[in-house]
């Protein structure tokens, strides 16, 4: 899994529970928090010190780093 730093906060009684996305490629932390109920399809996570994008999908604290295919050369 791709998650650090779990922290529980509580904000009108109620515990709220975030974690720090981190980068795939090189594993530090990105500027994205993420919640327990947070949902993401398709979002792209930029890394600020690999200045990779990655493409991923996140359901209940799950995170699926989504695969593009390499762009094809147009031939003549």
């Amino acid at each position: 899994m791709i998650v650090i730093n779990k922290k529980n906060n509580e904000r009108d009684g109620r515990v709220c529970k975030y974690d720090w996305i981190l980068c795939p490629v090189c594993g530090n932390k990105t500027r994205v928090k993420i919640r327990g109920d947070t949902v993401l399809e398709n979002f792209p996570l930029f890394c600020p010190k690999c200045k990779q994008e990655t493409i991923i999908t996140v359901k209940q604290l799950n995170i699926a780093v989504m695969k593009e295919p390499d762009a094809k050369t147009q031939s003549r």
